[in-house]
């Protein structure tokens, strides 16, 4: 794949900018673009990341497929060396659908803090490999807006005992339907079609972002469909212009009562009919989605999490 060096720089792929251009915020984007998706991390994004008990990360499976996932540890296993790199003191847990790190994978990364309802986003190429974490090159970084994020506030607590087995199926069983139908809050993996490439552009990587709402926000149709309002955000369209391109999206529910982790897989589809959208107060547009895999971990996450206040800007 030959890449033009203009597009290799460019903050925004075709898929953002036709999205962009639909929503009338191409000509606006086209100017600060530049400004707000760097290249390198500034001071306070790379301070915020050291004072997390946690990471969310979104990376591709051998068969193409994107999943979201989490890492959990003593705030303070996030280190940036320089403003190019962060070294993470973790390793994806066993079970996870991308137990298996690779150097050179693209990888997405979001640090969020739910009871500041700060979030910053840190995408980039697995670097280095290595006994208890790995090393991150940095090639895009940019905040995000806080709407939709619940305050609640997470801290690291050992996990005590051993891990129970994972459990997996095609579609979706009834525990993990009434979970998600009662859910405020999930992350969504996604990757451009060349995040894998040898030499992609910089915009060509993996995304992973937050998604919140009113708690039920997420309509559950059957056990292979989901359907999601897309609300009002920043105009960058990260997530929906990768799944312009490549309609597979990895989803990731976390239960914070007890740390269970819910994986979905699910093929989606944009809709942006407005007779389809009214049904959703609020939305912009809707994701269907065709759930095609399910993955439960239990207990797996070593965190405890504090009451969520209310949601300050609802839909």
């Amino acid at each position: 794949m030959t890449i033009s060096v203009l597009e290799a720089d460019a903050p925004f792929h075709e898929g953002e900018k036709a999205l962009q251009a639909h929503a009338g915020s191409r000509a606006k984007l086209e100017e600060v673009g530049a400004r707000v998706i760097r290249e390198a991390m500034p001071a306070q994004h790379r301070d915020f990341f050291s004072q997390l008990p946690f990471l969310l990360y979104g990376l591709v499976d051998g068969e193409g497929q994107p999943w979201a996932s989490a890492l959990a540890a003593p705030a303070g296993f996030i280190r940036s060396p320089d403003d190019r790199h962060l070294d993470i003191a973790a390793l994806p847990m066993p079970g996870d659908p991308v137990a298996a790190l690779a150097e050179g994978a693209s990888i997405g990364l979001l640090g969020i803090q739910p009871h500041t309802r700060r979030r910053n986003r840190a995408n980039g190429i697995v670097d280095r490999v290595y006994g208890d974490g790995f090393s991150v090159r940095i090639t895009q970084s940019f905040g995000n807006c806080p709407k939709y994020i619940w305050p609640r506030e997470p801290s690291f607590a050992a996990r005590e005992g051993t891990a129970m087995p994972s459990e997996h199926a095609d579609r979706l069983d009834a525990e993990a339907m009434r979970f998600i139908a009662q859910a405020d809050t999930f992350f969504i993996a996604t990757a451009h079609p060349h995040a894998q490439s040898s030499g992609a552009a910089r915009a060509h990587g993996v995304d992973v972002s937050h998604r919140g709402g009113p708690r039920g926000f997420v309509r559950v149709v059957d056990e292979h469909t989901l359907v999601v309002p897309d609300y009002l955000g920043n105009y960058f369209f990260n997530t929906l212009g990768n799944l312009l391109l490549e309609p597979r999206a990895g989803l990731l529910f976390i239960d914070y009562d007890n740390g269970d982790l819910l994986y979905v897989a699910a093929s989606v589809r944009i809709v942006q009919d407005e007779e389809e959208i009214s049904a959703y107060p609020g939305a912009q547009r809707l994701l269907v989605m065709h759930v095609t895999k399910m993955l439960r971990l239990p207990a797996a996450l070593s965190l405890r999490w504090g009451q969520p206040a209310s949601l300050p800007l609802a839909p």
